[in-house]
């Protein structure tokens, strides 16, 4: 999933070597945090937070196979 993300969000952004993910691993939950430069901040967005609400959709349909919930925040 963290790869997933990071593919994602690369092939959005003007600066995909500023692209980070850190995954936070709970029992039932996976947090991953998406790093991007303060100026790819509104790409990953989107306007009324339709991209990430895309992304979100993504993982929450990668995930069915996985058994675990995955949340996406993202970190200017």
């Amino acid at each position: 999933m963290k790869e997933l993300l990071e593919r994602i969000a690369k092939a959005m952004v003007d600066s995909p070597d500023d692209v980070k993910v850190n995954e936070i691993e709970g029992e039932h939950t996976v947090v991953l945090e998406l790093s991007v430069a303060k100026s790819d901040v509104g790409k990953i967005v989107g306007r009324e937070g339709s991209h990430a609400r895309a992304i979100r959709t993504i993982l929450l349909a990668a995930s069915g196979k996985k058994g675990k919930k995955y949340t996406l925040e993202i970190i200017g």
